[in-house]
């Protein structure tokens, strides 16, 4: 952990707490601070790891980091408990005006501990919910009590999409006045470069011939994104002139690795990338089966670069992709009915030339890094009506 730096007198003080700076998630937070107005806010975040791209971001825009291996991503009760007492107490040292957590677990640890220090102002982004329909009913429930449970104690909730900010609303997870939908900030926006020379560019960094058929995906390997369904869905495909490229690490990597294998060099796994948006122009088809999201970053940034997309019906990736006009919709967990989404693509240049024109065009402004820092500006400053006196208490159960 680095040592605590010293805050500003003359500026709001606002504490990001995230369990990772990386990902779409670690993107977004940085994003938004680092469109902030720094004349007004003065931010430092806190997570429990920061490495690559991001963090080299952060020190750039001269915003300060803290790590402890305290936050861990999955539930780990030790850790977490000792992470509750250690955030609360640097928390209470700092005494700043706001703190913004980030996803379900920093967001259950940092809200906890910004109550106990007495924190004014607490924010949450939903990146999406914890809960979702392919967990046991049991366990389902119980996330979405904790979820409420937290709500009581939250000013703003800030949701990355329409479909997270209804799911919200409707599990009553915060009343409708302290919701408020943000969308996921993409760079370049209507600057992106997806000509020829970028898309050349992108597959000598991956290593494939410039006339290959791509399709591909970025993200971790983990459950949520279902990267199994994706080396499913290229052996579906059934194609021999396409490749399939993911881009990402995570915990699924050995399982996946071998599923690949077995493909016959049909998918390749690209691995952790800092490049990873440099990437996306390689693409013929940007596809993307997750079981569950908010709405990814990645998504907005495919169709920044002009990449059609295939993506699973889940939560508030329609804010993005409606069917036929932008992009097409599958069911998760239907990897075959991606495969024949994919075909369709590939086999009708130009119907997928006009949704790659729409989709670029919807992203527009609502998606600059520009509009989330105005919407955080917003939520960082209390108004009638939203102060931390409108808090519900939290039952001690919750902690």
């Amino acid at each position: 952990m680095s040592a605590t730096p010293c805050r500003s007198a003359n500026r709001l003080t606002v504490v990001t707490v995230i369990t990772r700076l990386e990902g779409g998630a670690g993107a977004h937070a940085l994003r938004g601070l680092r469109g902030l107005d720094r004349s007004a806010f003065d931010p430092l975040v806190v997570t429990g790891s920061a490495a690559g791209a991001l963090a080299r971001q952060a020190a750039d825009h001269d915003i300060d980091v803290i790590v402890t291996r305290l936050l861990k991503p999955t539930i780990a009760p030790a850790s977490d408990v000792g992470a509750l007492r250690w955030l609360t107490g640097l928390l209470a040292d700092l005494a700043p005006d706001v703190v913004h957590t980030h996803c379900a677990k920093a967001g259950a640890v940092g809200r906890l501990a910004a109550r106990r220090a007495g924190v004014p102002r607490i924010v949450h982004t939903y990146h999406g919910f914890p809960f979702h329909e392919f967990q046991p009913p049991l366990r389902r429930r119980a996330y979405i009590e904790a979820e409420r449970r937290l709500g009581r104690i939250t000013d703003v909730g800030l949701c990355v999409g329409t479909g997270v900010a209804v799911e919200a609303i409707r599990r009553q997870i915060l009343p409708p006045h302290r919701v408020r939908t943000v969308g996921v900030p993409v760079e370049g926006v209507g600057a992106a470069d997806s000509g020829p020379v970028a898309r050349q560019q992108a597959r000598t960094r991956l290593g494939l011939p410039p006339d290959a058929l791509v399709v591909g995906a970025v993200g971790r390997l983990t459950y949520q994104k279902a990267p199994e369904d994706f080396v499913a869905a290229i052996r579906a495909l059934d194609r021999a002139d396409v490749t399939g490229v993911w881009v990402g690490g995570g915990e699924l990597a050995g399982q996946v690795g071998k599923l690949a294998s077995a493909a016959g060099g049909r998918v390749l796994l690209a691995g952790e990338r800092d490049d990873a948006a440099d990437l996306l122009p390689a693409f013929d088809v940007f596809a993307l089966p997750s079981r569950y999201e908010g709405l990814p970053t990645a998504v907005a940034e495919a169709m920044v670069c002009g990449v059609p997309v295939v993506a699973t019906a889940v939560n508030a990736v329609a804010d993005l992709v409606e069917p036929g006009v932008t992009g097409m919709l599958v069911p998760p967990a239907r990897p075959e009915v991606m495969a024949e989404a994919i075909r369709y693509v590939l086999d009708s240049p130009a119907e997928s030339a006009q949704m790659a024109t729409a989709a670029r065009a919807r992203v527009g402004h609502r998606y600059e890094i520009r509009t989330l820092a105005g919407a955080l500006a917003a939520a960082y400053v209390a108004k009638s009506g939203f102060g931390p006196s409108n808090r519900a208490p939290i039952a001690a159960s919750a902690t």
